[in-house]
């Protein structure tokens, strides 16, 4: 019976068929050394997130009674808060989607996870500009620094864009103050102006700028009406005042809080430096509020262009229905074991070496004793 043909070990079926198994075993002990690690923040976040639940639903059941009626095609998760598209106090034009994600009781989880990067603690305080574009927005930061014991100082302006707090009937500046008497949030606005083009409604109708401030006179906030937008800055600052800041809030595209000596399309949400404001700043226009306490080197939690905010968090965009109260990564994220990963990958490697190396050495073997023909 003539000799088998030479076979080094690499194309034996046995080996392959080990190399296989081996392969299969280290793989499934990466895969399953997955670990959960839940946030740091985890049940501040469902409390900020229960408690913005809550308090949309109240404020729902509101203009529900005063006979809103909830656009369903505009308003698909019937919140009852997304504004119309035109009224007195709109001011300019709006993205619906980014009114909605805003509307999310996981965005108040959002806003703890920003004021945790931003290392705020309890007792804090930050000064907080508001519009009223996002009212879901700013919602949203206050129950989180009600949720984690930060105070705001607020200031808003009350014109607000298409899809926000545009009913004269139900400003931004009425639902904080129902918040507020409800226990919500701690805080409500200690001024607030028109908002809109120079901070002053240049573009509403004189019926609109009325209706903006005897809402504002309401609520008995100071109103802020400068002869300019410089002018409206300048009165902002001051009634900030010096309070030592750790952080300063900006929520919408308010012209008063941004200015007009950077580009804005350049600036990222989420947490600014000085020198990220600095590094697209033009040289000329005039510096807003925030540009101002950042030269004070006071970081800033910037919430705008929502979309790549929320990519950023993790959370979705224009979600529906709205998502569950603490799913998502912004409230535990997968991992998988760094250590019994790269184990993993080691007995894989050594395991194909050693075959390869075996399989040189009996081929080395068989060239140096053997007739090359009988080698296949």
């Amino acid at each position: 019976m003539p000799d088998r043909p030479f076979k080094p070990v690499i194309q034996e079926t046995r080996t392959l068929v080990l190399l296989a198994f081996i392969s299969i075993a280290a793989y499934s002990i990466a895969y399953f050394s997955r670990k959960e690690f839940v946030s740091t923040t985890y049940e501040i976040k469902i409390k900020a997130a229960t408690m913005m639940q809550e308090s949309m639903n109240m404020l729902k059941n509101i203009r529900m009674e005063k006979g809103v009626f909830i656009d369903q095609e505009n308003d698909p998760n019937e919140t009852g808060l997304v504004g119309s598209q035109f009224s007195l106090i709109t001011t300019d034009e709006g993205d619906l989607d980014a009114k909605l994600t805003t509307l999310d009781p996981n965005f108040a989880a959002a806003m703890v996870e920003l004021l945790n990067r931003a290392d705020l603690v309890r007792k804090d305080s930050i000064a907080v500009m508001l519009t009223g574009s996002m009212p879901g927005a700013n919602m949203a930061m206050l129950i989180a620094c009600k949720a984690m014991g930060i105070y705001p100082i607020i200031i808003s302006s009350i014109g607000a864009s298409q899809w926000g707090a545009n009913d004269p009937e139900m400003t931004w500046l009425d639902m904080e103050r129902i918040l507020f008497n409800n226990g919500y949030i701690s805080a409500r606005s200690i001024a607030a102006s028109i908002g809109g083009r120079n901070d002053q409604g240049r573009l509403l109708s004189p019926r609109g700028r009325e209706l903006i401030r005897n809402n504002i006179d309401k609520s008995r906030s100071h109103l802020i009406s400068g002869k300019g937008l410089e002018d409206n800055i300048d009165q902002r600052m001051q009634y900030f005042g010096n309070n030592n800041y750790k952080a300063v809030v900006n929520i919408g595209g308010g012209v008063a809080s941004l200015g007009t000596s950077f580009n804005l399309r350049l600036l990222q949400p989420g947490i600014v430096y000085r020198k990220d404001i600095e590094n697209i700043s033009r040289g000329d226009g005039i510096d807003g509020a925030v540009v101002r306490f950042s030269k004070q080197n006071i970081p800033l939690i910037h919430i705008l262009n929502i979309q790549k905010l929320t990519d950023e968090l993790g959370m979705e965009y224009a979600p529906i229905p709205l998502p569950e109260i603490g799913e998502g990564r912004l409230y535990a994220i997968e991992k998988y074991d760094l250590n019994m990963t790269i184990l993993s990958l080691l007995i894989v490697s050594i395991s194909v070496v050693i075959t390869g190396w075996k399989s040189k050495q009996q081929i080395k073997e068989i060239m140096t004793n053997h007739d090359p023909e009988s080698i296949i």
